[in-house]
């Protein structure tokens, strides 16, 4: 931080008034011994300056600061690629679920469609029924598969983003850093903050960390 150090500037002004002489005095009678002339006034010693007063510059102390990019510790840790190919695995799995009960859906409409010429009225509305039946059990079936590989998106990067907290928590009290954040986070760093990115960091902590396990 920047110190102003005012300066305080002392002048002594001495002013000397010499002594007058009273014009009025007789002269001295002959013979008789002229009285000592008075000693002319001194001027008092001039003040010594006021010394000024030194003031010790602050010691500037710097808070270090880390930022993380999430993003690569996902894409770039061992277990954020483990993550990514157990997610991946999952939907791959799924997907296959949700096109095989299209497949079914659109031979059973194919069918249907060739089947309406010689279908009566009442057959045609059983038939159209039907299928709209299977229709809203394939969208019930599709929002049933999504939810489920949301919450095991969601159970995966919260256990990574756990991880990633607990090893910048180690990190940080290990090298002095007063915080750590994420880096997108960032919009601005004064002087005395010193920001680091620490994503490296992690990433090598995290890795040597999941090949003890």
């Amino acid at each position: 931080m920047t110190t102003l150090v005012k300066t305080l500037l002392v002048a002594a002004l001495v002013t000397s008034l010499p002594g007058l002489a009273a014009a009025s005095d007789p002269a001295p009678a002959a013979g008789t011994k002229p009285a000592a002339a008075a000693s002319a006034p001194t001027a008092p010693a001039a003040a010594a300056p006021e010394k000024k007063t030194s003031e010790a510059a602050p010691i500037r102390q710097t808070t270090k600061l880390g930022t993380v990019d999430l993003a690569r510790v996902g894409e770039e840790t061992e277990r954020g690629k483990a993550v990514q190919a157990k997610l991946q695995a999952k939907k791959d799995k799924l997907q296959t679920r949700v096109d095989g009960k299209r497949k079914q859906l659109d031979k059973l409409r194919a069918s249907i469609q060739a089947k309406l010429p010689s279908l009566s009225p009442a057959q045609r509305t059983a038939k159209e029924k039907e299928f709209q039946k299977k229709v809203e059990e394939f969208q019930k079936l599709g929002r049933q598969l999504e939810e489920e590989l949301s919450s095991l998106q969601e159970k995966e990067t919260k256990a990574l983003y756990d991880e990633t907290e607990r090893t910048a928590a180690a990190y940080g009290k290990a090298n002095g850093f007063a915080i750590i954040i994420i880096k997108k986070q960032l919009l601005y760093v004064g002087s005395d903050v010193d920001a680091q990115d620490v994503t490296d960091a992690l990433i090598k902590a995290m890795d040597e960390t999941a090949k003890k396990k």
